[in-house]
């Protein structure tokens, strides 16, 4: 898993996956979409409601992996939380099966060169940071804890998981690079200023 995102001619955004690659990203994305899909809207629901796509049901989920996704709006105010999450729920899990679907209809019509416009690409930015937050929120991965995954015995079952992790993070990385046409990381962009001479 060497290869990541490339700025190709004509501004397009290239990626080459292998079948292991494709086959692996094809299945994170399919479970990923299964987990933001909204629920079938209710065909009693109040029809203002149904028109300008407020869900009263909508409610905080109980899963913190979905909470990292669909996360409170207000820390301090439980109410307003409430009614800004039954005013955006919907929408914000419509937008993020819309991503994974992009993302999934890409690689099926693709061998091993996905090319991608600028609005396709920014839908597969808004996929890759998504099961990011999944995995992390699975595998209860945070700032301070890395090294202890990287340290993980090879037969560990989070090893794998967390190398998914680590690959979708290098792809999420080199995509804003070709997206941006910049790099993220201060070695690529030469040695840093060393200030003023003593």
């Amino acid at each position: 898993m060497q290869n990541g995102f490339t700025r190709g001619i004509g501004g397009r955004i290239v990626l080459r996956l292998d079948d292991l690659e494709r086959h692996i990203l094809t299945d994170l994305v399919t479970q990923l979409a299964t987990l933001v899909a909204p629920e079938p809207a209710d065909p009693d629901a109040d029809p203002l409601a149904r028109l300008v796509d407020i869900d009263t049901e909508a409610e905080r989920p109980d899963d913190p992996v979905l909470l990292r996704l669909f996360p409170d709006a207000y820390a301090d105010d439980e109410a307003a939380s409430e009614d800004f999450r039954r005013f955006t729920e919907r929408s914000l899990r419509e937008g993020k099966s819309s991503n994974a679907a992009t993302v999934l209809d890409a690689l099926a019509r693709s061998g091993s060169k996905v090319v991608l416009t600028a609005d396709q690409a920014g839908a597969w930015l808004g996929s890759l940071n998504d099961l990011r937050l999944v995995m992390a929120g699975r595998l209860g991965l945070d700032e301070d804890n890395h090294d202890q995954f990287l340290a993980l015995p090879d037969d560990h079952p989070a090893r794998g998981v967390y190398l998914a992790y680590d690959w979708l993070t290098f792809l999420q990385e080199t995509l804003i690079q070709a997206i941006t046409g910049t790099s993220l990381w201060p070695e690529d962009v030469g040695e840093p200023d060393p200030g003023p001479a003593p």
